[in-house]
Order: structure tokens, then C-alpha cells, then sequence
């Protein structure tokens, strides 16, 4: 056979970005590439339908990043997560696609310009609209390849020609188109409302992207003159500023010690205007007086109370956040904060203010800047969103969608029920601009999907177009059918739409998932995806949120410098169980690292065995009822076999840390551990026919690992794949009709056969492993020299007894008597019964779950120093089971300490209770040996 030798250190640097290129220039990524479905090892085999795949196509769409943004590693999580479920369902032969690209960003990259802008003295305004866009689409270019770049570098095999981005002239059309059709629907609608106003970007923001955060304040208490002059009432607010804009104060109906002032007036302070005492049903009676102030300008809450009561809205704000010309001069231009501290004063010395106490509570930040929200009263483009939510809560009570986890329904249906029109306006400059035209002489307003002062029919009117963009968002909640072309009806919306599963976070689902079906019924009538993956959160290992203010995070590029690619997604992979943070930092990519290592050297050693030797025809070896297997061939097909029906059930399940996790356990322990152990029987002792035979089924168990492991390592599956000699020998390729350039991206996931399944061996192979292991760890306890080939006798009448299967085991077990004894280290493996005397004398005893074994190691131990170890470890032992024993006595621990602790503790104290009777047994033994 033709031999490529891997290299004897591995490093991942070396063919990454090859084995990358490689898949690019074959199109490997594109569904309707013929690269991209199955080529079979053995043309006899037709195309025939996996069962596990679907007559659909299997469609993603990447949640958009930011195009200014770089891969943090919750995006590396999210894209690895789709990277796997690709590469999976393009292996079982679905015509397979994931689209990428990049969201505008209207705020983060806005702010991004302004900043590089400010940086030289600019501002905006002072060079224009028209200019700032064009440096912002500049920026936009600059930045677009870094994230582009950065999710080639992790491996996502994305369909890079199909990239989008949320203004690019499609998806603009598709914005227009929508936006149109909501307002002939009466689904959108413009007015003066009371929106959350972040001051740090100048715009309105929708209830969705204000973050509450817990803040320290206090809370002012203020009196308030009556206007008659018998006395005062007493209010307490954490926004004292805010009282320039008070229009009433408000106190229960059925508060008796207010009755007789319902409709009275107070002095305003510091205003000069006097304002009514209302009656509400809003006002806590038990919280502080009982008395609340009204400033429906400038609090959620007030607002509504003002509409019913007709009150004056007084907007004291300008959109900067200073305070505006509608309140007393002295406090016209200060920031709000300042107008706090002015008003305080201001108040004191008038003697209406007493005192302040302290406060926590939660306070809106807005979630780009981290500015403190204002409510302000504004004019606005909202969405009707009851009509729509309606549709979209049905498909979950309809199974049309499905959460992973199930809990995270809960949230959606929960936001659906709760829901308020969505504020769909910016006052920005960077993004879709609002397709509405004002007539600048008349005053009428033009909803048009195109220019109207390049039509006809408004020849010679003054238009103005609307200043305004909308939300970010807006273009977002059409990303799974727009970037397929929508409105019109393409070829790829036909065939691709619905997408067949989103991988998202949680943060986002009342933002964009939940819009996304929305948007879905609304205008495909269908939901744009089925399954709906929730990815867990990563946090440090203290559990803390990776921030950069906490600079806990984590870069995934970093990771793939030091680690490799494959080592970042498995790590990934293996970590991410349902519905469970992440805890991690950068050493736990050592497990992804770590294993992609042992797979390229368990190779290697394969490899460096096949000089000389004839690969044989695997088909034939299986031929005559599997003639041409061993029992341990049949034993490493049957795991094979079982390895590839829990991979596939737990990634049609979303559970990736089964998956990988399975796929693991097979790999290191099946195939390295027990297998190519066996096998060395085989290749170092037998005849060339023989040696011929085993590194045939060796290969062949190789090539399907790597075909099992290829969604979770893909770069280094297929470098391996490539140097097979099988693949990568003309000759051999040429004897079994191997296509040149096979590659493993496209071969046909491993599937579960009947025909390899075989209890009974594995059974018996288990009591083997079983022994093998007791064996060992007695050498490891007693410190035998690996070089010392010890004498074992084994009985096996417990397991063979009134059982047939046992009795196979028993059978199997004792034809691999060569085998127990290369694996143990033995000199000699004898047989004895049950009930007739051992052997030979002088041996510790050793028993399993149907075994019993004695192991003569008096000859290969100094017995003197190892039974005053034992001794010593007996007593140092037993004194840190009597200080374990006391801390489970004390009521303070018990108290205190989670019933997970005590049960760890408990565990403890039984776990060395065990290893003390075993050591003690151990000394009797030797003693009297």
C-alpha cells in the first residue's frame, strides 16, 4: 500500500486553512453543487435515502453579527452549533444550505462612525447627511471582511455566495415592500406617544432593547403647598427634576384622609402654576403618603394616568437631554442630573424639601450605549403587533414551531400575551430610511414603495422625505425569507424556504425569533422555521456573564491560534448541554485539543503499520456470515454500530454534548484503548494474511470514525481522510473503483445495520475489559514493574451458569486468552472451577461481577515495604475518616451546607470506607502469602 505518513507533531496551523480552500474551490458549501451530496466508497451502492434525512432541504440562516462587531465567543458557540448540524445533515445526503451575513447595526455602527468622526474634530451634522452615509458605508467595507474572515477561520461552511447583508439592494426592497403593506393594513400607524428615549444616541428605542439594571438613588421626599394655604402634601420620587413637568398629583378614591381635597389644587413648586388633585385607582395607599405626582410627559405610568384624566402633557426635555425651554428659565440647558441637584437646592431653600432616603431600584439603560433611559413624548412610527402576535402564538399551540429546551416556550408565549406596539422609528441617520414622503405645501403624506418625486404624478411638488429610519430590527424580522429574495418569487424561495432550524440565544427572542414568525405568517404565510435551537450561555468559571467591562471574555480567533479550529468546536460542542450554562475559560479548550491530538496520533501509528501490506476488500471480509471477522472485529463493528445510532439520535435532538460525548467515548476508549490494542496481536504476531486481514478492518473502522467524528472535527477528519490509502493510493482507488478526489465532507453519515449488532460478544468483551482492568489497577496499587509478566487463574463458573449468553461469554472470554494476557502484562493465564483449590498458592484475590481471579504477585514485589505502605496508608486514612465522620455530625454543617454538599460528603466517607476494607484485605493477603 501506498503510505502518506501524518507528521509526528500535531499541529493544526498546517492544514486548516488548506483543507478550507480546498472545500471553497470544490463548492462544497453550495446545495446545488454536484460536489455536494454523496460520493460511495463502493459505486455498486446506489443513492439511496438515508433514514434519518428529509425529502426537504436542510436550510439555515446565520443570526446576523453586527458588521462593525467582531466573533465573541457566543458567536463562536452559535456558528460552531450550525457548522455541526450542517455538515451532519449535508453527510446524510440532503441537498443542504446555510446563508450568511451581516446586520447594519444601526445604532452600534452609527455610533462607531461618530466616534472615528469626532476623533477629528467632526461632528454629523456639520458635514451633512449625504456624507455621513457615504464614510459609513466606507466603515461598513472596512469591517464587513473581518467578521466574514473570522467565521471562515472556525470552520463554517457557509454558502459564501449567497452572503447578504441587511441594506443590500434586496433586502432594501423587501424593507419598503413591508413596511407599505403593514400601513395599507392598518398595521402601522404614526403618532405622538411616550417612547423610551435614549439620550447617548439621540433616539427612540422599543420597549425590547432597554435593559433594567438595579441602582443605587434615593428617594426625595418633597411638599407640595395647598393652594389655599391650610397645609401641604408630601410626595416621594426618585426623579425629583422631573417635578417641572407635573401636571396633577394623584391620590386613591378610597383613601379617606384625601377625600375632601379630590379636585383642590396645590402650588407647583418652583413653577408659579398651580395643579389639580385627582383621584386614581393606580396609587399604592401603603406606599409612603399615599400621594404620587403626575408627569405625563416623562413616565410610563403617568402617561396613562393622564389620558384618563385629560391631563396636559408638558415635555420638559429636549432630545440631548437637556432640559427644555418649556420649564422655568433657571433650568433651561442643564443635563437632567444637573437639573436634579439645582431643583434640590432650590427646594430646600424654600423649606419644601425633607430629606432623602436611600433606594434600589431597577432603572432602563439603554442596551447599546448604557445610558439611562428617559420616557419622552415624541412623535413615532409604530406596528400593531396584537394582530400578528395572535398568528404567531398559534403556530406554537399548533406544534408549527418547537423550542429547544421546551422551557424556553414559556418566554415566547409569555411576550406574546404581553405585547405593545413595537416603535419602529430611529432618529438616525445609518439605516433603511422610512419610505414615507411629506408634501411640504399641502401637508399630505405619501406611503410609497418608490420614489414619488421621480413619478409623474408629483411633477412640481415640494416632497420631502421623512427624516427617520427604522429599527434595525425591522430589517432583521424578514432575514429568513428576504435574503432568499422575497418579494419576489425566486428560484430559492421556492426551493429553500422555510429554513429548516434557528440556533440562537436567548436574549434575543423577544427581539427577533419571535418577529421572525411574525413576519413569517404574515407575509409567506408559513413559519420560517421549525425547530428553534436556544444555545446555553457562556459564562467563567466563577459563572460570571463574559463581558468586556468584567474582561472575563474569551476571543474564539485567540483559541483557534493556540488550539486549532476543530479543538474550539468540539470543546463547544462537548460542553453544551440542554438548557445549561457554560462554565470555561481558555484551558478548557485543552479537551477539543487534547482529543484531536489522539486522533491524529492513534493514526499515525496506524499508518506507520501499513508499509508492505495488501489492503484487502472490506465487502469480501464480511462475506460468508462474517467468516472473516474475529469476535474483537466484531465486537468494534457492533460499537460502531451503536456509537452512530446515538450520534445521529442525539443530533436530530439537538443535543450536541451527547453527540460529541458519544462520539468521544468510541473513538478514545473503543477504538484506542481496547481496539488497536488488540489488534497488535494481530500485526505483531501473526502471518502476513493475517496482518493483511486486521489492518484492512483497522482502516475501515478508521474511515468510519472519521466520518462519525467529521461534524465535530471537520478540518482534521478530512486532512486524515485525505492521506487514507484507500483514498489517496492510485492503485487502490483504481481496484475499487474510488472516484480521485473523494472527499469526506460529502460521504454518507455512518448509519445503525442490524446485521452488526452482537450482544452476546459484547457481553463477553465487557467481562473482559472488566478483568483486564482489575488486573491492571492491582498491578498499579502494588507497583509491579510493567516488564514483570505476572501469573493470573481465572474462574469463570458464575458467569456461565444456567445462562446461555453466559455461556458465550465464557467461551468468548476464554479464546482471547493471548489477548487478556498482551493486555494485562501476564506471564501465564491459567482456568480453574469453582470449589476445586487454586492453582497454586500464595496469590491476592481479585473478583468482578461474575469472576474471580488470583493474581501471584509475591515474586514481583518487595512484600515487607509494600505491606508497611499499605499500613501506613491504612492509618493516615482511617484519621481522615474520623475528621470527615465528625463534620457530618455537626448540626452546623448539616444546617448550613445544600443537601447536594452533605450528599457529596457522604459519598466521600463511603468511598474511603471502601478503599480502607479493600487495603485491609490486601494486608491479610500478603501476610499470608
Amino acid at each position: 500500500m501506498h503510505v502518506i505518513e501524518l507528521e509526528k507533531t500535531f499541529n493544526p496551523k498546517d492544514f486548516e486553512e488548506r483543507i478550507y480552500a480546498l472545500w471553497t474551490s470544490r463548492d462544497c458549501f453550495k446545495p446545488e453543487s454536484g460536489n455536494q451530496g454523496r460520493y460511495f466508497s463502493d459505486p455498486s451502492q446506489t443513492k439511496s435515502k438515508d433514514p434519518d434525512a428529509s425529502d426537504k432541504p436542510f436550510v439555515i440562516v446565520i443570526p446576523p453579527p453586527n458588521v462593525t462587531g467582531v466573533l465573541h465567543l457566543g458567536h463562536g458557540l452559535n456558528s460552531n452549533l450550525q457548522d455541526i448540524l450542517v455538515r451532519f445533515h449535508r453527510m446524510l445526503g440532503e441537498k443542504t444550505l446555510w446563508v450568511p451575513g451581516t446586520d447594519h447595526a444601526g445604532i452600534a455602527t452609527q455610533s462607531v462612525v461618530e466616534k472615528k468622526l469626532r476623533a477629528k474634530g467632526i461632528r454629523r451634522t456639520e458635514i451633512g447627511r449625504k456624507a455621513f452615509l457615504e464614510e459609513t458605508w466606507k466603515v461598513k467595507e472596512e469591517h464587513h471582511g473581518i467578521i466574514s474572515d473570522q467565521l471562515k477561520k472556525i470552520g463554517s461552511s457557509c454558502d459564501w455566495s449567497r452572503e447578504r447583508f441587511t441594506m443590500d439592494e434586496g433586502l432594501s426592497q423587501a424593507v419598503k415592500e413591508v413596511f407599505v403593506t403593514l400601513y395599507e393594513r392598518s398595521l402601522i400607524y404614526r403618532g405622538t406617544y411616550l417612547v423610551n428615549w435614549s439620550v447617548g444616541v439621540q433616539s427612540a428605542l422599543s420597549d425590547d432593547e432597554v435593559e433594567f439594571k438595579e441602582v443605587k438613588g434615593k428617594m426625595y421626599k418633597i411638599r407640595y403647598p395647598l393652594a389655599d394655604g391650610s397645609g401641604f402634601l408630601q410626595i416621594a420620587t426618585t426623579r425629583p427634576e422631573t417635578l417641572l413637568g407635573d401636571t396633577a398629583l394623584a391620590v386613591h378614591p378610597e383613601d379617606d384622609r384625601y377625600s375632601r381635597l379630590h379636585g383642590k389644587e396645590v402650588v407647583l413648586p418652583l413653577c408659579n402654576r398651580n395643579i389639580k388633585i385627582i383621584a386614581d385607582g393606580m396609587v399604592a395607599r401603603d406606599f409612603g403618603t399615599g400621594v404620587v405626582k403626575i408627569t405625563p410627559a416623562h413616565d410610563f405610568n403617568d402617561y396613562q394616568t393622564g389620558k384618563r384624566h385629560n391631563l396636559e402633557e408638558i415635555n420638559i426635555m429636549n432630545p440631548d437631554g437637556t432640559i427644555a425651554d418649556s420649564a422655568p428659565e433657571k433650568y433651561r440647558g442643564l443635563k437632567m442630573i444637573e437639573a436634579r441637584k439645582a431643583v434640590i437646592e432650590d427646594l430646600e431653600a424654600l423649606g419644601l424639601f425633607d430629606g432623602a432616603d436611600e433606594h434600589i431600584h431597577q432603572v432602563g439603560h439603554c442596551y447599546r450605549t448604557d445610558t439611562i433611559i428617559e420616557p419622552y413624548l415624541s412623535e413615532q412610527w409604530f406596528v400593531r403587533m396584537q394582530p400578528l402576535a395572535q398568528k404567531a402564538l398559534k403556530a406554537l399551540e399548533d406544534g408549527q414551531i418547537r423550542f429547544y429546551p421546551k422551557r424556553w416556550e414559556n418566554t415566547y408565549s409569555h411576550w406574546m400575551l404581553t405585547i405593545r406596539d413595537w416603535c419602529i422609528s430611529r432618529q438616525l441617520w445609518w439605516g433603511h430610511r422610512i419610505p414615507v414622503w411629506y408634501d411640504l405645501d399641502s401637508g399630505e403624506m405619501i406611503v410609497s414603495r418608490g420614489d414619488p418625486s421621480t413619478e409623474a404624478q408629483y411633477a412640481g411638488r415640494r416632497l420631502k422625505q421623512d427624516e427617520d429610519v427604522l429599527d434595525t430590527w425591522f430589517s432583521s424580522w424578514l432575514w429568513p425569507f428576504s435574503v432568499m429574495g422575497w418579494p419576489q418569487n425566486t428560484s430559492d424561495l421556492k426551493t429553500y424556504y422555510p429554513t429548516s432550524t434557528l440556533v440562537t440565544a436567548y436574549d434575543i427572542i423577544f427581539f427577533w425569533v419571535a418577529r421572525m414568525v411574525m413576519a413569517g405568517l404574515e407575509f409567506t404565510g408559513q413559519v420560517p422555521f421549525k425547530d428553534i435551537y436556544i444555545t446555553p450561555l457562556v459564562r467563567d468559571k466563577q459563572g460570571r456573564k463574559m463581558s468586556k467591562s468584567l474582561g472575563n471574555g474569551i476571543d474564539p480567533i485567540e483559541i483557534v491560534d493556540q488550539f486549532g479550529a476543530d479543538a474550539l468546536k468540539f470543546t463547544l460542542a462537548f460542553l453544551s448541554a440542554q438548557g445549561q450554562d457554560i462554565l470555561m475559560d481558555k484551558e478548557s479548550f485543552g479537551i477539543g485539543s487534547r482529543f484531536a491530538n489522539k486522533i491524529w496520533n492513534a493514526t499515525r501509528y496506524i499508518l506507520m503499520n501499513i508499509e508492505g501490506r495488501t489492503y484487502l476488500s472490506f465487502k469480501k471480509i464480511l462475506a460468508g456470515d462474517f467468516g472473516g471477522l474475529s469476535d474483537i472485529d466484531r465486537w468494534i463493528l457492533h460499537r460502531l454500530n451503536q456509537s452512530a445510532k446515538i450520534v445521529r439520535q442525539a443530533l436530530i435532538a439537538y443535543r450536541f454534548n451527547d453527540a460529541s460525548s458519544a462520539a468521544y467515548e468510541f473513538f478514545w476508549n473503543d477504538f484506542c484503548d481496547w481496539y488497536i490494542e488488540a489488534s497488535k496481536l494481530s500485526l505483531y504476531q501473526g502471518d502476513d494474511a493475517e496482518k493483511d486481514r486486521a489492518l484492512t478492518i483497522i482502516l475501515h473502522v478508521l474511515e468510519e470514525s472519521l466520518k462519525l467524528l467529521h461534524p465535530f472535527l471537520p478540518l482534521l477528519s478530512e486532512e486524515i481522510y485525505q492521506r487514507l490509502p484507500q483514498n489517496s493510493d492510485p492503485e487502490l482507488r483504481r481496484m475499487f473503483n474510488r472516484p480521485e478526489g473523494l472527499l469526506l465532507i460529502n460521504q454518507p453519515y455512518p448509519q445503525f445495520s442490524e446485521k452488526f449488532e452482537n450482544t452476546s460478544i459484547v457481553a463477553g468483551f465487557d467481562t473482559l475489559a472488566e478483568l483486564v482492568r482489575g488486573i491492571r489497577t492491582l498491578r498499579s496499587e502494588f507497583t509491579v514493574s510493567p516488564a514483570a509478566k505476572i501469573v493470573v487463574a481465572v474462574n469463570l463458573s458464575s458467569l456461565a451458569s444456567n445462562d446461555t449468553d453466559g455461556l458465550e461469554s465464557q467461551r468468548f472470554i476464554q479464546k482471547q486468552a493471548a489477548l487478556i494476557s498482551s493486555l494485562a502484562g501476564l506471564g501465564k493465564l491459567d482456568w480453574f472451577e469453582a470449589g476445586s483449590s487454586a492453582p497454586r498458592p500464595g496469590a491476592i484475590a481479585l473478583a468482578g461481577k461474575t469472576w474471580e481471579a488470583l493474581v501471584y504477585i509475591k515474586d514481583s514485589i518487595d512484600l515487607a515495604a509494600v505491606v508497611a505502605r499499605l499500613e501506613k496508608t491504612i492509618e493516615k486514612e482511617e484519621k481522615a475518616l474520623v475528621s470527615m465522620a465528625a463534620k457530618l455530625c455537626n448540626p452546623g454543617f448539616l444546617k448550613n451546607a445544600g443537601a447536594e454538599v452533605i450528599d457529596k460528603e457522604r459519598q466521600k466517607v463511603a468511598d474511603l470506607e471502601a478503599a480502607i476494607v479493600k487495603m485491609k484485605h490486601y494486608v491479610t493477603e500478603l501476610v499470608d502469602l
